[in-house]
């Protein structure tokens, strides 16, 4: 199934040569806001830093101190929340990401990322009128629908998610992921045929048919 961007499943994946550059960027940092008044731009690039090396705590308190200043700085609220969800605090999570939204309603990030912390929560009504709602304010986002899609297979609402893989699809022709999601659900219903059809337009639109091999093939079974 397609992965939707988010702060819950964004994984970061560092080499040992580039965590031992971030760590010393950490290290002049520290040296720069022990020297330096108060800078909240400094203090959002070590939270950064702190995310790049999987430090969530330090994240989180680090971003705490830039809310204590600014209690509706947006990256503070949207980064917090990302750190508390790799600790499985989605309460936290969700409650920084309803306070940004209350400043920032429009921010897709943002939602898109409260609908999937609600939906880990077993809160599966919520998160999908929180999709709800960010489809009716980004209409032309195939991600927005795609997220939707998933959510609504896992509520089993089948002939939803249908709908939601096309118009991603529709939003956005040539990524072959959709694609995919959408056939992999089709041939769980044993709508092979329609699943042929599904590839064979994808194919017309000028995805790879090499990229869907596989689910041809699994139309002939």
């Amino acid at each position: 199934m397609v992965i939707v961007l988010s702060i819950v499943n964004c994984q970061i994946s560092l080499s040992p040569a580039r965590a031992q550059n971030w760590r010393d960027s950490l290290t002049a940092i520290n040296k720069q806001i022990a020297q330096s008044q108060w800078s909240t731009d400094l203090h959002l690039r070590k939270a950064a830093f702190n995310l790049e090396l999987k430090q969530w705590e330090y994240a989180v308190d680090e971003y705490g101190l830039i809310l204590q200043r600014e209690p509706q700085n947006p990256a503070a609220l949207f980064y917090r929340a990302y750190a508390n969800t790799h600790l499985r605090r989605y309460d936290l999570a969700r409650n920084d990401l309803s306070d940004l939204l209350v400043v920032h309603p429009h921010h897709f990030e943002a939602r898109l990322s409260l609908a999937v912390i609600l939906q880990r929560m077993g809160k599966r009504q919520d998160a999908l009128d929180q999709l709800n709602q960010t489809i009716e304010m980004h209409a032309d986002s195939a991600m927005a629908y795609a997220a939707r899609a998933n959510l609504e297979r896992d509520m089993k609402l089948d002939d939803a998610a249908l709908y939601d893989w096309q118009r991603a699809e529709e939003l956005s022709p040539t990524d072959a992921a959709y694609v995919v999601s959408h056939v992999e659900l089709l041939l769980i219903l044993e709508r092979r045929e329609e699943a042929r059809r599904v590839l064979d337009a994808a194919v017309k639109r000028g995805i790879s048919r090499g990229i869907l091999n596989e689910w041809y093939a699994k139309c002939k079974r």
